[in-house]
């Protein structure tokens, strides 16, 4: 679809500007440009004016989405999706065309309450919601179909919930941890380098010449795949040199992997050279859905590269993108740093530093899996002291 931005104008902006006022974004007024605010939303040659520019901003931050008031693909596809409602349509789990919606997160929260589902709250019909709305019918004496249809939803109302109170998904990801122990001798890392291919991203110039975003990425994930493997763990690489899969394909492929772990890297851009530091991503939305190891494993990394590179410090957050919703297993997208910074492009291009970031991911997965038991202060555990650990354990083993 065409982005929409500040100053376009026609029947695509009214859609929009009509979704977000029955979403409660956007309010109409009386003005002297419409006298009439019932008409306000009628005019399909809408312009997309300052109000509508907040709006639309005000949606994407609630969506944990990239805020730049521009209604991209992912921002459409959020708004169609936070226009569904439960009951509005059939829900059915398909191959061909997967349903996402407020209706499928609705059913699943009513689900989990009900205690018949414990994956995430992610609003995508799949297989996990495939099989508990089918557990939910056989207990109640319905067809078991898998299909939410009006039978089934009046049996949803009816019963209401059962178990209140906590997160059955953070629950079983802390559970997942806790069984897999301390060791990192086979956990299994899905390493994810942005861009590839002929996507070389940002170049940044050096006295060699210069020096593209892509492969630096790339260095950096083949830097942390080696100490991972140094340490027994196993590491899969999202995609090969010459590809540049898109986030839901980087997802799709790493489902296969059956991982304990996703570890994305990617740099910054910004038309501001002021604009610097490392920020973490992990999954989380509105729905109060979040993935728990992601939040703690985010944190981690966060706190390790900040101290160990001086890096600025612009925190983790929670966010809706296809990279951390569609994986199976527990995603931290990590943004090392700006390109258009030369504070920076200085860290990302000198090799001695790549090593320090792939050192820094390295120590907080192992902190992720020691459960707080460890005490050595941020930035201060070496590879060289967790590769002997991990030998000792190895050895007692």
């Amino acid at each position: 679809m065409h982005r929409l931005r500040h100053g376009d104008s026609g029947p695509a902006v009214a859609e929009v500007r009509s979704t977000l006022a029955s979403l409660g974004f956007l309010h109409a007024h009386v003005d002297t440009e419409h006298a009439d605010a019932r008409e306000y939303w009628k005019d399909t040659e809408a312009s997309f004016d300052h109000r509508l520019d907040s709006a639309v901003r005000a949606f994407q931050q609630h969506r944990g989405l990239l805020v730049d008031g521009v209604v991209g693909p992912a921002t459409y596809r959020a708004l169609k999706e936070a226009s569904y409602r439960l009951g509005a349509r059939t829900l059915i789990y398909q191959l061909s065309a997967p349903l996402y919606g407020d209706d499928v997160a609705t059913l699943q929260r009513k689900l989990q309450d009900l205690g018949f589902y414990v994956h995430r709250v992610d609003g995508y019909f799949g297989p996990h919601t495939h099989e508990g709305l089918s557990s939910f019918q056989r207990e109640i004496g319905l067809a078991a179909d898998g299909i939410c249809g009006p039978d089934t939803l009046r049996s949803l109302d009816l019963l209401g919930a059962r178990v209140t109170g906590g997160n059955p998904h953070r629950i079983a990801e802390e559970e997942v941890v806790h069984r897999a122990g301390p060791q990192l001798t086979g956990k299994r890392i899905i390493i994810d380098p942005g861009l590839g291919g002929p996507d070389k991203g940002h170049p940044v110039p050096t006295e060699f010449g210069d020096v593209y975003e892509s492969e630096i990425l790339w260095d950096l994930a083949s830097r942390l795949e080696g100490r991972m493997a140094a340490t027994g763990m196993e590491t899969f690489l999202s995609r090969s040199w010459g590809k540049n899969p898109t986030d839901a394909e980087r997802a799709e492929i790493s489902n296969t992997f059956d991982a304990d772990l996703m570890i994305s890297l990617r740099c910054a851009t910004n038309p501001s050279p002021l604009a610097n530091g490392v920020a973490g991503f992990y999954f989380g939305n509105s729905h109060g859905s979040v993935s728990m190891i992601g939040q703690v494993l985010a944190g981690f990394i966060q706190r390790e590269v900040v101290a160990r590179t001086s890096l600025q410090d612009c925190r983790t957050h929670a966010r809706t993108w296809d990279l951390l919703r569609l994986t199976k297993m527990p995603t931290v997208q990590v943004d090392i740093g700006y390109l258009t910074n030369e504070y920076d492009a200085t860290v990302l291009t000198n090799p001695r530093m790549r090593d320090v970031i792939a050192e820094a991911i390295l120590i907080s997965v192992k902190r992720l899996y020691l459960l707080g038991q460890d005490d050595q202060p941020t930035g201060t555990y070496t590879f060289a002291e967790l590769l002997a650990e991990e030998l000792a354990a190895a050895d007692r083993m």
